[in-house]
């Protein structure tokens, strides 16, 4: 990697992919006494899906959409192809998933993470057997996501515990502003 510019933090991004439906994924049942839901959120406001993606990736330099412009932002949100799958515990939003579908025979796990406050209590190997589940429903040739050195560190091992298998890696430069200038529309 070429020399990043002073400030910039360095990060390595691991792609995984899985060719086949998992042979054993267990049926997770959701940690006894906790009240679970899952809904789609159709067609979410902006507000609605920047607070989830700011709020499950402020402790990781998510900034992505940040710089997205909201025009741009809203065209893959709306998109018929692209499902965001809330986990609500006890009625409040605990966490997301977003399934890609953007690019038939292949299906992105985009982005995927709990709340802070929902860390550590069971949750994601349950959501992530959910969102697995989900997205070979559509039959894909591939699913894929990939996680970077910057997520919670049981982020690659749970998506290889779960059947991903790393594909490649490439080391990057990561701005640490947590609020970036978003692109003009």
């Amino acid at each position: 990697m070429a020399p990043h510019p002073a400030g910039f933090l360095e990060a390595t991004i691991t792609y995984l992919e899985m060719r086949a439906p998992p042979a054993s994924l267990p049926e997770l049942r959701p940690p006894a006494g906790v009240r679970l839901t899952l809904l789609r959120a159709e067609k979410p406001t902006l507000a609605f899906y920047r607070f989830l993606y700011d709020t499950v990736g402020e402790g990781y330099h998510w900034v992505d959409r940040k710089r997205m412009s909201d025009a741009r932002l809203r065209t893959i949100i709306e998109d018929e192809r692209v499902e965001i799958y809330v986990l609500y515990v006890g009625g409040v939003p605990a966490g997301y998933a977003e399934l890609d579908r953007r690019t038939p025979p292949e299906i992105e796990l985009a982005y995927f993470g709990l709340m802070p406050g929902y860390l550590g209590r069971g949750l994601g190997s349950y959501f992530l057997n959910w969102a697995v589940r989900r997205a070979w429903e559509f039959g894909p040739r591939r699913v894929w996501v990939h996680t970077n050195t910057m997520d919670h560190p049981h982020a690659l091992p749970l998506y290889q515990r779960f059947g991903f298998v790393a594909y490649a890696r490439r080391t990057v430069a990561v701005d640490p502003n947590p609020n970036p200038p978003r692109d003009p529309d």
